[in-house]
């Protein structure tokens, strides 16, 4: 399998418990977890001896998203596909690497979708920004009582852009969605069960990972073929709407990213104040 800094793999018989390993951080999301995670998902996928993937965060938070110390000055100077070693030239030039480094980046998360093995998400502590589209990319979705969830793009001047929106619909009501995505307001991990976002929710993150476990040896226990089978079935009626509009909103983005906006929140997060929005 292929390592990773910022990845754990651990088997668990026929399990593949993938743990999110930069606790210092809280699990941001940084450049070599974007590269890293498709490719261990992927191997997963082949691997005869894989059933079930766990994802889950080691440290106090599952995810809090996209790592903005990072990633925010070459997004803020309009400069975002500089991550992926790409350099920018005329505006055209930028805006098409920008709209492939979307996609990358959106591929990271579909590898769960489009992965022929079922995944169970363990969330504990914060799952915010990215980490929501991680986890609307799973099948199943379990959380400890501290579970904080929010789509936070829209606070720091975004358009999700990497699976959110093209998925979160299809699991619940779309009117809570635009609430949630309008406002990028937090929600706890009750508020998500009575949305139906979230399956169960236990006492913290060693019994809600203790639970994802359990659950996907009680998955593994059947006929793999059947397994996979279902989920083919459950995901083909509503792949090809996600695939189009997740190249619309990357489109979108390549479009419209730079705002004067985007530049403001991304300094005033890094400067720790309120940002000072204008439309513009």
């Amino acid at each position: 399998m292929p390592g990773s800094a910022v990845l754990d793999l651990e088997h668990r018989g026929h399990i593949a418990v993938v743990w999110l390993d930069r606790p210092d951080k809280r699990n941001a999301l940084g450049p070599a977890f974007w590269s890293d995670f498709p490719k261990l998902i992927d191997a997963l996928g082949e691997d005869r001896d894989t059933r079930v993937i766990v994802i889950a965060g080691r440290g106090p938070a599952f995810t809090v998203g996209l790592d903005l110390v990072a990633f925010g000055p070459a997004i803020a100077g309009g400069d975002v596909a500089a991550l992926a070693g790409t350099a920018s030239g005329s505006d055209v030039e930028k805006r098409l690497n920008t709209h492939r480094q979307i996609k990358t980046m959106q591929r990271t998360f579909s590898s769960l979708a489009d992965s022929r093995k079922p995944v169970i998400a363990a969330v504990h502590g914060y799952c915010i920004g990215a980490g929501v589209d991680l986890t609307t990319a799973c099948d199943i979705r379990l959380a400890a009582e501290d579970a904080v969830f929010s789509v936070r793009e829209t606070k720091i001047a975004m358009v999700a852009d990497v699976g959110t929106l093209q998925r979160l619909p299809a699991i619940i009501d779309p009117g809570r969605v635009a609430e949630l995505v309008y406002t990028g307001r937090d929600w706890d991990a009750a508020e998500a069960l009575q949305m139906g976002f979230i399956s169960a929710v236990y006492p913290d993150a060693t019994t809600v990972a203790a639970a994802a476990i359990e659950l996907a040896e009680q998955i593994a226990a059947n006929s793999p073929l059947a397994v996979q089978g279902a989920k083919a079935v459950l995901n083909a009626a509503r792949r090809r709407q996600v695939e189009e509009n997740l190249e619309y909103v990357a489109l979108w983005n390549a479009a419209f990213l730079y705002s004067d906006d985007l530049a403001e929140a991304i300094e005033a997060f890094i400067e720790k104040r309120p940002p000072d929005f204008t439309g513009t």
